[in-house]
């Protein structure tokens, strides 16, 4: 009977985050009240207070559901069989394509980014947001460094400098891509992107490869 009813509370929780995501994506995260949430999930207000402290609190435990897009785009040591280089870009394209093939994640990464205001109980979540943001720039920039380092260049512009850009670029291409998925081919226009700006650094970029196959919409891009 206890394991029931544990399970019972999970399955309750796991209805009201679905919910929240619901609500949440359609009419923005200030617009929605816990008790609408609740009344989505077929549940009360007192559960959604047994389960969550606040909005906020909601919030995170929908965002921990997922890995976001970036949030594990670049993990590599000091390998010298390792160009980071390529760890980078096979970060970065990992991400993109899974925004293109994960309703979930794309619903919660358009929710984080489009629907959200850092404002009263929501302030708290920035935080986290931060975080993921800092984590990858910093592993941008430990890249790239490394990378001129090993290939005898230097870098048009700081390492960090550039690590916030190559951030900038990535995120914004996802950004631009959820608001009219049909626009372009995220994954291809990733991928071009990614190797133009790195050439503006200083590195060479000549052999790097679009793989279309990877991704439906490239043809139809490059048409254009």
């Amino acid at each position: 009977m206890a394991r029931r009813t544990k399970e019972e509370a999970l399955a309750t929780r796991n209805r009201l985050i679905d919910a929240a995501e619901i609500l949440f994506q359609s009419q923005g995260v200030s617009r929605t009240s816990l008790q609408q949430i609740a009344e989505q999930a077929g549940a009360t207000r007192g559960a959604v207070y047994w389960h969550f402290k606040d909005k906020a609190d909601l919030f995170n435990a929908m965002m921990e559901r997922v890995t976001l897009p970036m949030e594990n785009a670049t993990r590599f040591a000091d390998d010298p069989a390792v160009d980071p280089l390529v760890v980078i870009e096979a970060g970065v394209v990992a991400a993109l394509r899974l925004v293109t093939t994960d309703t979930q994640v794309r619903r919660v990464f358009d929710i984080a980014t489009h629907k959200v205001e850092y404002t009263g109980e929501m302030a708290s979540v920035q935080q986290h947001h931060l975080q993921v943001r800092n984590g990858c720039v910093g592993d941008f920039e430990k890249a790239l460094r490394l990378a001129a380092r090993r290939t005898g260049i230097k870098l048009a512009v700081p390492a960090a400098v550039a690590a916030q850009g190559l951030h900038a670029l990535i995120s914004g291409l996802i950004q631009n891509w959820l608001l009219d998925p049909e626009a372009f081919a995220l994954v291809s226009a990733g991928k071009r992107t990614f190797n133009v700006y790195l050439a503006g650094l200083g590195f060479d970029r000549s052999g790097a490869r679009i793989d279309v196959a990877a991704d439906p919409l490239a043809l139809g891009s490059i048409a254009r």
